[in-house]
């Protein structure tokens, strides 16, 4: 495997913790269909979460939630929508959120969690 596919890889199991360790419940994981994939779905309380990771091994080309695009947060949120229908699923509202994982291999690694990103 890729050093680059190993550290998504490495930042998706990291970010699965985080949030299990917030106290939301991880119900699926690379998830995929014709329009993309989901890294991870959540369930908080009656909300379905999806969550896009970004794993950097550092901030020298921007912060991981730039890489974030306008196009791609549209494309989540259909892909959210799809999810849902395709485990005929019912929740009372569904976001996306973005979890940036910073981790040069070093040290601790540096985890954010920004929840609704619109």
């Amino acid at each position: 495997m890729r050093t680059k596919d190993e550290l998504g890889r490495r930042g998706e199991a990291l970010a699965a913790c985080f949030l299990e360790d917030a106290g939301m419940r991880i119900i699926d994981r690379n998830w995929r269909c014709s329009l993309g994939e989901i890294d991870l779905v959540a369930v908080e309380g009656a909300t379905l979460v999806v969550v896009e990771v970004k794993t950097r091994s550092s901030e020298a080309f921007g912060h991981p939630l730039e890489a974030i695009t306008p196009g791609k947060l549209e494309r989540l949120y259909l892909l959210a929508s799809r999810w849902a229908r395709a485990h005929d699923l019912r929740f009372s509202g569904f976001r996306v959120d973005a979890v940036a994982i910073v981790d040069d291999g070093s040290g601790r690694p540096v985890i954010e969690h920004l929840r609704a990103v619109s």
